[in-house]
């Protein structure tokens, strides 16, 4: 089955997408020849000009983000007999629901989310939980609008707790552009002998954890938990994790990562542990086929007081 690449530009109505694809398709080096499908989740102020396209093979459709199903992409795709896609999000719409209707040919080549400096806080402030599903799934942010000499860690600060590999470009009311350069410390020191997770830190060092697990391959570390019983394997597994709050109240998930412990089923559900554990990269059922960390513990703790805070966030 032939995959089709996906390009994907994420924001609020009017942060610039449909200019940066407007331009990005006028660029000879993007528009080559290649059949590609746009598809428009949201309409703003600006509009796209197909007549200024070095090449004409370029489709678009607009769509309703919330009521798009797969059969209607997999139509459009045979239509244009489509070799990528262009889509510009729905700034109200939760990505995640989308991707969960893309064909399974589909796969993101690229995510690249836009804001406004002049509305991004705000909308933080009061749409919270839709900043932060754009920001967690991003290769790249751009923060628009900036006037010259502007202070940027507030975006920097925001950007990089949702995504700490986030990359962030600056553009300037004056033309200029410049990349954040600037190297977030991890709270933990990665090459202890023994790596210490302070209850405040966990869900930053979960984040890590999962986004990078060869980085720690061999290391060993020592963090508190509540203990979930994972359904499959009963004998000598168990995930410690903690529940996690991203953005929001309805948002709180447990994050647990897999430990093989020999005496796993003598522990009480949901009670707290402190768990020390070497760490390896493995392939396992909750990662659905890809690399994640796995703990094999070398000494777990029972009756330990509560994590503080009891729900961690970023």
């Amino acid at each position: 089955m032939q995959q089709i690449p996906v390009y994907a530009f994420t924001g609020f109505l009017d942060a610039g997408k449909t200019k940066f694809i407007q331009e990005t398709l006028e660029d000879p080096r993007f528009n080559a020849g290649e059949r590609t499908l746009v598809l428009i989740f949201e309409e703003g102020e600006e509009e796209y000009d197909l007549s200024t396209y070095p090449q004409k093979n370029v489709y678009l459709e607009v769509l309703d983000q919330e009521t798009v199903t797969e059969e209607q992409l997999l139509a459009l795709q045979k239509k244009y007999r489509a070799e990528r896609v262009v889509a510009e999000l729905n700034g109200m719409q939760l990505v995640a629901d989308l991707y969960n209707r893309f064909p399974q040919s589909w796969a993101i080549a690229q995510e690249v989310m836009f804001a406004d400096s002049t509305t991004f806080m705000a909308y933080n402030s009061n749409m919270r939980n839709l900043v932060m599903d754009k920001l967690v799934g991003a290769q790249m942010v751009v923060f628009n609008r900036l006037t010259p000499g502007q202070d940027t860690m507030p975006f920097h600060k925001l950007a990089r707790a949702a995504n700490r590999r986030i990359d962030i470009l600056y553009d300037y009311t004056d033309g200029t552009t410049q990349f954040d350069d600037v190297v977030d410390p991890l709270p933990f020191d990665i090459n202890a002998p023994v790596i210490q997770i302070k209850d405040e830190d966990f869900a930053l060092w979960y984040r890590d954890i999962t986004e990078e697990p060869e980085k720690y391959t061999g290391k060993t570390v020592t963090f508190k938990a509540q203990v979930a019983m994972l359904r499959r394997q009963k004998e000598g597994m168990f995930a410690p994790g903690r529940f996690v709050m991203t953005c929001c109240v309805e948002d709180i998930q447990f994050c647990g990562i897999p430990c093989r412990y020999q005496d796993a089923k003598t522990l009480e559900s949901r009670g707290w542990v402190q768990v020390t554990a070497t760490i390896s990269a493995e392939k396992h059922p909750l990662y659905k086929g890809d690399l994640g960390p796995v703990l094999t513990a070398t000494e777990v703790v029972r009756n330990v007081p509560p994590a503080d805070p009891d729900v961690a966030t970023f």
